[in-house]
Protein backbone atom coordinates (compact mmCIF):
# COMPACT_ATOMS: atom_id res chain seq x y z
CA UNK A 1 0.00 0.00 0.00
CA UNK A 2 1.59 3.35 -1.05
CA UNK A 3 2.49 5.76 1.72
CA UNK A 4 0.95 9.22 1.84
CA UNK A 5 3.16 12.06 0.62
CA UNK A 6 4.24 14.05 3.64
CA UNK A 7 4.60 17.83 3.39
CA UNK A 8 8.18 18.99 2.93
CA UNK A 9 8.86 21.56 5.63
CA UNK A 10 11.88 22.71 3.63
CA UNK A 11 9.64 24.23 0.98
CA UNK A 12 7.45 27.23 1.84
CA UNK A 13 4.94 28.88 -0.47
CA UNK A 14 3.02 32.04 0.35
CA UNK A 15 -0.51 32.34 -1.04
CA UNK A 16 -2.65 35.46 -1.05
CA UNK A 17 -5.39 35.07 1.55
CA UNK A 18 -7.98 36.05 -1.05
CA UNK A 19 -7.05 33.12 -3.29
CA UNK A 20 -9.60 30.42 -2.45
CA UNK A 21 -9.33 27.29 -4.62
CA UNK A 22 -8.41 23.60 -4.61
CA UNK A 23 -4.82 24.50 -5.51
CA UNK A 24 -4.23 25.37 -1.87
CA UNK A 25 -5.54 22.01 -0.68
CA UNK A 26 -3.18 20.23 -3.06
CA UNK A 27 -0.16 22.36 -2.06
CA UNK A 28 -0.79 21.83 1.65
CA UNK A 29 -0.08 18.13 1.11
CA UNK A 30 3.26 18.89 -0.58
CA UNK A 31 4.77 21.82 1.31
CA UNK A 32 4.24 24.42 4.01
CA UNK A 33 1.61 26.79 2.67
CA UNK A 34 1.32 30.16 4.41
CA UNK A 35 -1.74 32.32 3.77
CA UNK A 36 -1.08 36.05 3.91
CA UNK A 37 -2.54 39.19 2.36
CA UNK A 38 -0.07 39.86 -0.45
CA UNK A 39 0.37 43.32 -1.95
CA UNK A 40 1.04 41.76 -5.34
CA UNK A 41 0.95 38.19 -6.73
CA UNK A 42 -1.23 35.22 -5.91
CA UNK A 43 1.71 32.97 -4.98
CA UNK A 44 5.27 33.77 -3.84
CA UNK A 45 7.71 30.92 -4.45
CA UNK A 46 11.03 32.53 -3.46
CA UNK A 47 12.59 35.93 -2.86
CA UNK A 48 12.86 36.30 -6.67
CA UNK A 49 9.86 34.42 -8.07
CA UNK A 50 6.16 35.23 -7.76
CA UNK A 51 3.13 34.15 -9.76
CA UNK A 52 -0.08 35.82 -10.93
CA UNK A 53 -2.72 33.16 -11.68
CA UNK A 54 -5.61 33.74 -14.06
CA UNK A 55 -8.42 31.47 -15.10
CA UNK A 56 -9.59 31.93 -18.68
CA UNK A 57 -12.49 34.19 -17.67
CA UNK A 58 -10.43 36.26 -15.24
CA UNK A 59 -7.72 36.67 -17.87
CA UNK A 60 -10.22 38.00 -20.43
CA UNK A 61 -11.90 40.34 -17.95
CA UNK A 62 -8.55 41.68 -16.75
CA UNK A 63 -7.66 42.58 -20.36
CA UNK A 64 -10.96 44.43 -20.81
CA UNK A 65 -10.66 46.48 -17.60
CA UNK A 66 -6.90 47.01 -17.88
CA UNK A 67 -6.23 45.34 -14.53
CA UNK A 68 -3.88 42.71 -15.94
CA UNK A 69 -1.17 45.09 -17.11
CA UNK A 70 -1.24 47.06 -13.86
CA UNK A 71 -0.86 43.83 -11.89
CA UNK A 72 2.06 42.65 -14.02
CA UNK A 73 3.76 46.06 -13.82
CA UNK A 74 3.53 45.99 -10.01
CA UNK A 75 4.75 42.39 -9.96
CA UNK A 76 7.82 43.23 -12.03
CA UNK A 77 8.66 46.14 -9.74
CA UNK A 78 8.91 43.83 -6.74
CA UNK A 79 10.16 40.48 -8.08
CA UNK A 80 13.02 39.90 -10.56
CA UNK A 81 11.39 36.80 -12.07
CA UNK A 82 7.59 36.98 -12.08
CA UNK A 83 5.44 34.76 -14.27
CA UNK A 84 1.80 34.43 -15.28
CA UNK A 85 -0.21 31.22 -15.19
CA UNK A 86 -3.25 31.04 -17.46
CA UNK A 87 -5.37 28.11 -16.39
CA UNK A 88 -8.01 26.27 -18.38
CA UNK A 89 -9.12 26.29 -22.04
CA UNK A 90 -7.55 28.68 -24.53
CA UNK A 91 -8.84 32.25 -24.04
CA UNK A 92 -8.94 32.55 -27.84
CA UNK A 93 -12.09 30.43 -27.66
CA UNK A 94 -14.60 32.63 -25.90
CA UNK A 95 -18.14 33.96 -26.25
CA UNK A 96 -17.42 37.44 -24.88
CA UNK A 97 -17.23 39.17 -28.25
CA UNK A 98 -13.50 39.80 -27.79
CA UNK A 99 -11.68 39.50 -31.11
CA UNK A 100 -8.94 36.83 -31.08
CA UNK A 101 -6.46 39.38 -32.45
CA UNK A 102 -7.01 41.57 -29.38
CA UNK A 103 -6.25 38.58 -27.15
CA UNK A 104 -3.19 37.66 -29.22
CA UNK A 105 -2.03 41.26 -28.94
CA UNK A 106 -2.37 41.18 -25.15
CA UNK A 107 -0.47 37.88 -24.93
CA UNK A 108 2.28 39.26 -27.18
CA UNK A 109 2.50 42.40 -25.02
CA UNK A 110 2.85 40.31 -21.85
CA UNK A 111 5.60 38.14 -23.33
CA UNK A 112 7.50 40.81 -25.27
CA UNK A 113 6.78 44.27 -23.84
CA UNK A 114 6.54 43.18 -20.21
CA UNK A 115 8.94 40.21 -20.63
CA UNK A 116 6.78 38.11 -18.29
CA UNK A 117 6.76 34.36 -19.09
CA UNK A 118 3.36 32.73 -19.53
CA UNK A 119 2.75 29.17 -18.34
CA UNK A 120 -0.39 27.44 -19.59
CA UNK A 121 -2.09 24.81 -17.41
CA UNK A 122 -5.26 22.81 -17.97
CA UNK A 123 -6.48 22.38 -14.39
CA UNK A 124 -6.01 23.47 -10.79
CA UNK A 125 -4.12 20.23 -10.12
CA UNK A 126 -1.68 20.99 -12.93
CA UNK A 127 -1.26 24.55 -11.64
CA UNK A 128 -0.49 23.27 -8.13
CA UNK A 129 2.11 20.82 -9.46
CA UNK A 130 3.76 23.57 -11.50
CA UNK A 131 3.89 25.95 -8.53
CA UNK A 132 5.39 23.24 -6.33
CA UNK A 133 7.99 22.28 -8.95
CA UNK A 134 9.13 25.90 -9.34
CA UNK A 135 9.24 26.49 -5.57
CA UNK A 136 11.25 23.30 -5.11
CA UNK A 137 13.71 24.34 -7.81
CA UNK A 138 14.07 27.83 -6.36
CA UNK A 139 14.41 26.89 -2.71
CA UNK A 140 16.22 23.54 -2.79
CA UNK A 141 18.26 23.56 -6.01
CA UNK A 142 19.10 27.25 -6.55
CA UNK A 143 19.01 28.00 -2.79
CA UNK A 144 16.87 31.14 -3.06
CA UNK A 145 15.21 31.92 0.25
CA UNK A 146 11.51 32.63 0.54
CA UNK A 147 10.64 36.29 1.11
CA UNK A 148 7.80 38.72 0.44
CA UNK A 149 8.84 41.97 -1.16
CA UNK A 150 6.75 44.87 0.10
CA UNK A 151 8.67 47.80 -1.34
CA UNK A 152 8.53 48.77 -4.99
CA UNK A 153 11.70 49.28 -6.94
CA UNK A 154 12.20 52.89 -7.91
CA UNK A 155 10.51 53.61 -11.25
CA UNK A 156 12.45 55.21 -14.07
CA UNK A 157 11.04 58.42 -15.56
CA UNK A 158 10.08 56.46 -18.68
CA UNK A 159 8.08 53.98 -16.60
CA UNK A 160 6.29 56.75 -14.74
CA UNK A 161 5.37 58.45 -18.04
CA UNK A 162 4.20 55.17 -19.59
CA UNK A 163 2.06 54.43 -16.52
CA UNK A 164 0.57 57.93 -16.66
CA UNK A 165 -0.43 57.68 -20.34
CA UNK A 166 -1.63 54.07 -19.97
CA UNK A 167 -4.18 55.40 -17.47
CA UNK A 168 -6.20 56.78 -20.38
CA UNK A 169 -9.26 54.66 -21.33
CA UNK A 170 -8.40 51.55 -23.38
CA UNK A 171 -4.76 52.62 -23.80
CA UNK A 172 -2.49 49.61 -23.32
CA UNK A 173 1.16 49.77 -22.32
CA UNK A 174 2.13 49.23 -25.94
CA UNK A 175 -0.03 52.09 -27.24
CA UNK A 176 1.21 54.34 -24.42
CA UNK A 177 4.80 53.75 -25.56
CA UNK A 178 3.85 54.50 -29.17
CA UNK A 179 2.22 57.75 -28.08
CA UNK A 180 5.25 58.84 -26.09
CA UNK A 181 7.64 58.00 -28.92
CA UNK A 182 5.52 60.07 -31.30
CA UNK A 183 4.67 63.04 -29.06
CA UNK A 184 7.82 62.91 -26.86
CA UNK A 185 6.04 64.04 -23.66
CA UNK A 186 2.82 63.13 -21.80
CA UNK A 187 1.82 66.78 -21.95
CA UNK A 188 1.71 66.70 -25.75
CA UNK A 189 -0.28 63.45 -25.64
CA UNK A 190 -2.89 65.07 -23.41
CA UNK A 191 -3.13 68.28 -25.44
CA UNK A 192 -3.19 66.74 -28.94
CA UNK A 193 -6.32 66.80 -31.07
CA UNK A 194 -8.10 63.66 -32.22
CA UNK A 195 -6.61 63.94 -35.72
CA UNK A 196 -3.09 63.77 -34.24
CA UNK A 197 -3.93 60.92 -31.89
CA UNK A 198 -5.26 58.88 -34.82
CA UNK A 199 -1.77 58.88 -36.36
CA UNK A 200 -0.72 56.42 -33.64
CA UNK A 201 -1.06 52.75 -34.73
CA UNK A 202 -3.87 51.20 -32.71
CA UNK A 203 -5.70 54.49 -32.10
CA UNK A 204 -8.78 54.78 -34.27
CA UNK A 205 -11.42 57.48 -34.49
CA UNK A 206 -13.51 56.01 -31.65
CA UNK A 207 -10.60 55.69 -29.21
CA UNK A 208 -9.26 59.14 -30.09
CA UNK A 209 -12.69 60.62 -29.31
CA UNK A 210 -12.86 58.76 -25.99
CA UNK A 211 -9.44 60.09 -25.01
CA UNK A 212 -10.37 63.66 -25.90
CA UNK A 213 -13.72 63.36 -24.08
CA UNK A 214 -12.10 62.18 -20.84
CA UNK A 215 -9.50 64.95 -21.02
CA UNK A 216 -11.85 67.81 -21.85
CA UNK A 217 -15.09 66.97 -20.04
CA UNK A 218 -15.71 69.22 -17.06
CA UNK A 219 -15.35 67.51 -13.69
CA UNK A 220 -18.73 67.21 -11.99
CA UNK A 221 -18.46 67.41 -8.24
CA UNK A 222 -20.58 64.88 -6.37
CA UNK A 223 -23.35 66.25 -4.15
CA UNK A 224 -22.00 63.93 -1.44
CA UNK A 225 -18.66 65.75 -1.36
CA UNK A 226 -17.95 68.71 0.89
Amino acid sequence: MPQAVLPSKKIVIYVDSGEKCNINTILEKRCELRSKRLIVADYVLSKNVACERKTKEDFLQSIVDGRLFRQLADLKQRYPSPFLIIEGPSPLENNRNIHPNAIRGAIASIAIEFAVPIIWTQSQHETAEMLYAIAKREQLQIKHAIAIRCKKKAKSMNQVQEFLVAGLPKVSGTIAKRMLKYFNTPEKVFTSESSELMKIPGVGKKLAKQIRDILTKKYEKSILED
